[in-house]
């Protein structure tokens, strides 16, 4: 189990042009944002701080109950709070998903599903805007968004709020039976 501590340190290997996370003890985490969605000051080392050990223990405990393995999990923590210090501001891309009849207003680490034509998804929003979100999706299975483009498991998109659904685990398990 990976326990936050001083010596974790953010820095950016040219050599893989990624973002990584030193955690000590010969460990190395490489972050999966792609670095053309890095603001600039990712490049630089920094120091794991009081701040990303908070929001990694929430996002950590919202995706505690998720049908993932506990490596899956971490890695998705470890992501989202890449994601909440280092991802640059987007344009929300809703037109893949579908309007939804009941508002949502998610909170920062609040699992949401997003439904496309093709299929649906659950995602963890890394950030709420006011009216967007940025959202990385949770599910290890890709979905489709299109013919030709899908999304993985941590990748991040930014929607307009209108299009989240609050995640409701009995309701998607009373789905699945009824179906």
């Amino acid at each position: 189990m990976l326990k936050p501590n001083n010596s974790w340190m953010w820095y950016f290997d040219l050599k893989d042009n990624s973002l990584m996370l030193d955690l000590g003890s010969d460990m190395v985490f490489r972050v999966g944002i792609p670095a053309k969605h890095l603001i600039p000051s990712a490049s630089e080392q920094c120091e794991f701080t009081v701040d990303d050990a908070s929001i990694f223990q929430n996002y950590k405990e919202n995706v505690s109950h998720l049908e993932i393995s506990e490596p899956r999990k971490a890695e998705l923590a470890l992501n989202a709070v890449a994601a909440s210090r280092f991802h640059k501001p987007m344009m929300p891309k809703s037109w893949f998903f579908d309007t939804q009849s009941v508002s949502c207003e998610p909170e920062n680490g609040d699992i949401v599903t997003l439904q496309t034509p093709l299929g649906m998804a659950k995602f963890i929003v890394i950030e709420n805007s006011g009216c967007a979100s940025l959202c990385m999706m949770v599910d290890v299975e890709p979905l489709a968004l299109s013919s030709t483009k899908e999304m993985r498991f941590c990748d991040t998109i930014k929607v307009m709020n209108d299009r989240i659904a609050a995640y409701e685990e009995d309701a998607i398990l009373n789905l699945a039976l009824v179906g």
